[in-house]
């Protein structure tokens, strides 16, 4: 990746249009799974959605080996697919917005209690 692609996320751009691709190439149902993925991620995505690629790219390898094996998207994924992707994310490391925002609260709420105790 060069610089250019860094700064105008054109690499990213181009990962995310195979990931299309290849979902394309799923029966209906994972194409269906595919896009409430893909919906319930974004919140995890940072501020360029770089960390969201390799996660992405697992949920997807998941649904082709499913699909490849003759398996159903429920056996895969569930019942839950904003549960499951809460969980693959969570174990990435990702945070939402709401994570993000808990935690800047807790900060400014434990700063502004340290300087009314102190």
């Amino acid at each position: 990746m060069n610089f250019w692609e860094t700064i105008t996320g054109s690499d990213l751009t181009r990962e995310y249009t195979a990931f299309d691709a290849r979902a394309k190439a799923l029966p209906p149902e994972y194409g269906a799974a595919w896009e409430e993925i893909k919906i319930h991620l974004s919140p995890y995505a940072g501020f360029t959605g770089r960390n969201l690629m390799p996660i992405l790219d697992g949920a997807l390898g998941l649904l082709e080996e499913t699909a490849a094996d003759g398996r159903s998207v429920h056996e895969a994924l569930g019942d839950d697919i904003e549960g499951f992707c809460a969980a693959i994310a969570g174990e990435e490391g990702s945070k939402s917005y709401r994570d993000k925002g808990r935690e800047q609260l807790n900060v400014n709420v434990a700063r502004k209690l340290g300087r009314l105790g102190g």
